[in-house]
């Protein structure tokens, strides 16, 4: 998977990004991460990619010259990827999206918003908007990271395992939580191991699993 990732700030990934199974999966080549400045789509001297708000306002916008010409040239990189705006203004962001992207094996392209918004105009060049929650952040390139963690652990070869990701918070629906794991010791100031993990038991086993994952869903 290809994935491509427009923003003014491309120093904030690579600490994310070129660790633990993120790194492997580049390593491995099972996905390709590249970064579009977008200050080098600026217009004029000052390579200007903001401006002030039609009919006022505090802040600046993202104008929506730089941003299209940026996903343009993402485009002609990989002609099939899906454009992601991350934005407050998006659908919550669930786990069956990143089974849905990883499973289309599409190219991804990231538009990382930056001070107060930008140009509307810019979502005719988008394919989805998702927020990951309820609350602003200071620009897109976080929920970004979030968005692309999600997606690149569920291609194939990424975890290693087979079966790492099937029984996992979420993977069967975007209600259901994983049941609670232990491991040694079997003992921990006082805090025991339930006994039936002990048992050897594994019909009783992935009986008890089943009945915690539904009562932690229920919360």
């Amino acid at each position: 998977m290809k994935i491509q990732i427009i923003t003014l700030f491309p120093d904030m990934f690579p600490g994310v990004f070129n660790a633990s199974m993120l790194w492997k999966a580049q390593d491995r080549k099972l996905v390709e991460i590249s970064y579009i400045d977008l200050r080098q789509f600026g217009h004029g001297p000052r390579k200007q990619v903001d401006d002030t708000p039609y009919g006022g306002g505090d802040g600046m916008l993202l104008k929506v010259d730089p941003l299209v010409e940026a996903i343009e040239l993402a485009k002609k990189n990989d002609p099939t990827a899906v454009v992601i705006l991350p934005t407050p203004r998006g659908k919550t962001y669930k786990q069956s999206d990143s089974k849905r992207l990883a499973a289309a094996q599409n190219g991804l392209i990231f538009v990382c918003g930056r001070y107060e918004g930008y140009d509307e105009r810019v979502t005719n060049w988008v394919d989805e908007q998702f927020s990951i929650g309820n609350y602003v952040l200071t620009g897109g390139e976080l929920p970004t990271m979030v968005i692309a963690d999600s997606v690149i652990r569920l291609i194939p070869g990424v975890l290693g395992g087979e079966n790492s990701v099937e029984f996992e918070s979420f993977q069967q629906d975007d209600n259901n939580i994983e049941f609670p794991q232990y491991t040694r010791p079997e003992e921990f100031r006082g805090l025991k191991v339930p006994d039936v993990l002990l048992s050897g038991h594994h019909a009783e086993i992935e009986k008890w699993r089943i009945q915690e994952s539904s009562k932690m869903s229920e919360k």
